[in-house]
């Protein structure tokens, strides 16, 4: 069968893909890692602790779902393609990966989550053939808030240049962080929108833009603020979205001059809110991800691998089954 598995296990969710060539579809399950109650986020050692405890469930789940041998694997081996990007938690990922790729004596690529965040992102918006092309990427979550150009690399599928980011804290931190600050449950951004849905309020938003790169910081200090002079918690939600789909907006608008005529896409959990995601699909007529496929997820590893195995390339080779 022309099956392909993918392996993902970020710092928010344990996530298992098999990808069917022939049929185009999908089968796709992941287990986020509990977090505490008013905390934001985990240390690497818990995460990796919880993958280890999750993980094979998520592997059984999908595996029975399917019949025959995956032909490759894929698995996310590190954040993003930079020189020295390293989590510890990826390594259980791997670790499960090369001990599926002795089972069924198969090779297993290794890919960074970011890629495959960009692939899944390609699969669910029916854009794929992208892959052969440029075009900017913008990956949006709580670890990432990066301005992409993509290109094709015969040897790498393609290549990820970093073009611009946040040079703070990151878009889905602020989201995380203020929702946290509102009683909100961890991960915040679907009870986030919802508050701000509730809101009529307009602000006018003045984002740090330098170049492609931003400044969010002065999200979660205004947000302290408003909770101090006992503004309401939708208005502050609100407030927060506002600020980091306006912040986006402008990334978009340098990017687009600085690499005129590239289409976009939009990837990662952030890019899930309903709002943010119209107004730049209006702007820029760019691709999203469908929300099953914005948050962490093993969708764009099985593509990736399927690619790889198809196109016989070694460099992204980790274990030989």
């Amino acid at each position: 069968m022309s099956i392909y598995l993918g392996i993902d296990t970020s710092n928010y969710t344990s996530s298992v893909a098999v990808y069917n060539k022939k049929t185009g579809k999908m089968i796709s399950e992941r287990l986020v890692l509990p977090v505490k109650e008013n905390t934001c986020g985990l240390r690497q050692s818990d995460a990796v602790f919880l993958h280890v405890r999750q993980l094979g469930d998520v592997v059984k789940s999908v595996l029975s779902k399917i019949s025959g041998t995956p032909k490759a694997i894929g698995v996310s081996v590190s954040p993003c393609d930079s020189e020295g990007s390293y989590m510890p938690c990826f390594l259980v990922g791997k670790l499960v990966g090369q001990a599926l790729s002795g089972a069924y004596n198969t090779k297993l690529y290794g890919f960074s989550h970011q890629k495959g965040h960009i692939a899944s992102a390609l699969y669910s918006s029916n854009q794929l053939d992208l892959i052969t092309k440029s075009f900017l990427a913008l990956h949006i979550s709580g670890g990432t808030t990066d301005m992409l150009k993509v290109s094709a690399n015969n040897e790498r599928i393609f290549s990820v240049e970093l073009i611009g980011k946040s040079l703070d804290i990151k878009a889905g931190q602020a989201v995380d962080r203020v929702g946290v600050m509102l009683g909100l449950n961890f991960p915040c951004g679907r009870e986030l929108e919802k508050l701000a849905n509730c809101s009529s309020k307009s602000f006018k938003i003045k984002p740090s833009i330098k170049d492609i790169n931003c400044s969010l910081s002065g999200v979660e200090n205004k947000a302290k603020k408003m909770l101090e002079e006992k503004e309401s918690k939708e208005d502050i939600a609100k407030f927060c979205l506002d600020f980091i789909e306006c912040t986006i907006d402008k990334m978009c608008e340098s990017a687009e001059k600085k690499y005129p005529n590239l289409p976009f896409v939009f990837a990662g959990g952030v890019m899930s809110n309903q709002k943010i995601k119209k107004t730049l699909q209006t702007k820029y007529n760019g691709y999203f991800a469908a929300p099953e496929f914005s948050s962490d997820n093993a969708a764009g590893l099985a593509i990736l691998s399927q690619i790889a195995y198809e196109r016989d390339l070694s460099l992204n080779i980790i274990w030989k089954g």
